[in-house]
This record gives C-alpha cells, structure tokens and sequence, in this order.
C-alpha cells in the first residue's frame, strides 16, 4: 500500500505574528489567541489539546484530551490517575501540550511541569460532569485491557442501578493535573514556509523571556 503526498500544498496567509504585538505574558498571549478561535466558530473544540507523555517503556506517546481551565498558573485537564497517562505522569511529570487550530493556521506548543490539582477542586469538576460521563469515570479502568464492550456496557449498567436517585462520589484514582508552563511557543503560518514562530522561556526571576525562532 502506498500514497504519494508530495504535491499537498497549502500556503498561509490569514495572519502574522511579531514581538511589537504580541502579550508580554504568554497566558495572556494564548487567551487572546483562544478566545479569537472560539469567536471563529471553525473549531469544533478549541478546547482540545495533545498531551504527550514519555511512557514507562520508554516511548513518547501523545494523545488528545480536553483542557477545562486556564489561569496564570497554567492549564488544567482531568483524567484517571491510573491509567498510562497517569503512571506516566507520575514517572516524569515533565510533559508537553499542544493546541492545533487549522482554521486560523495556528499552533502553540507547551513544555510544563504536571502537578495534581487540590482534591475539593477535582471534587468540584466532578460534581458538574452529568451522571453519565461521572458513571463512566467510575467504570473505566483506563488504559487496562477488558474482554469486550459488552463487559464494560454490562459494569455501567449496574453502577446506574446502585447509584440511582444518589450522588455519585468522584474515584479517588481519578482528577485534575495542573500544568506549569516553563515554555510556551506560538506558531503562525506564513507564506513560502517562513512561518512565526514566538517562543517564551520562564526565567529565574519568574519573567518571560521572549524570543523569535526560524520556521
């Protein structure tokens, strides 16, 4: 089987990015940029991000999962502490995120450090979820290998019997990860491949470094 792509071609040209207007803090930089892709309505979900882990066999892996806040502090998804992304994230809590937004032809690429949230935040998220998506929270073993879709139809089933008219308790292998940016770079695409690409670096004295890199 084989597929020449060779003559894909595409040239950008919807924007430009340059030090004298972009944010002095890259937060702010990437909340204008988020909430210029949400007004855009050509994203299904602008909230959607690359998480990319080194696993414990020693390979990187990336995977797509939602980010439900950010702040000054850094950026927030939830997920089960178990599964390999969570054991992961144990080993070496140094990860990478990454935004990809076709429409406005723009990328942003995030190095941080990966921390558990607090647990009455995690408590919070959890209590605003619909039963459903908590009862899934609680029959998924993510990441561990089940017999068929059956088994796992058949576990939620019971857990809607055992928990219905009731509150359903968030897992306690299960919650947020705040991750601290050290490094966050914004891509633009440009005509002839001579994209933007803006770089802020964390300093020791907590500034942002700001620096221009070659496409």
């Amino acid at each position: 089987m084989q597929k020449d792509l060779s003559n894909y071609r595409k040239s950008y040209e919807k924007s430009e990015l340059t030090e004298a207007t972009v944010k002095e803090n890259p937060l702010e930089q990437f909340q204008k940029w988020f909430y210029e892709v949400e007004a855009s309505d050509g994203v299904d979900e602008p909230n959607a991000m690359t998480v990319s882990t080194l696993g414990l066999d020693g390979f990187p892996k990336s995977r797509v999962v939602l980010m439900k806040k950010f702040t000054f502090e850094g950026f927030i998804f939830y997920t089960n502490y178990q599964s390999e992304k969570g054991k992961a994230i144990e080993a070496n809590p140094s990860i990478c995120l990454s935004f990809f937004w076709p429409n406005m032809e723009r990328q942003v690429i995030i190095k941080g450090k990966a921390e558990k949230i607090a647990e009455n935040l995690s408590d919070g998220y959890f209590e605003s979820r619909p039963t459903g998506s908590q009862l899934g929270a609680v029959v998924s073993d993510q990441s561990e290998v089940v017999p068929s879709r059956d088994y796992l139809e058949k576990k939620l089933k019971e857990l809607e019997q055992e928990y219905e008219g009731q509150e359903v308790p968030r897992p306690e292998y299960w919650g947020g990860y705040l991750v601290r940016p050290i490094s966050i770079e914004f891509w633009q695409g440009r005509p002839n491949r001579l994209h933007d690409r803006i770089r802020y670096t964390l300093q020791d004295d907590y500034d942002w470094k700001i620096e221009r890199l070659a496409p």
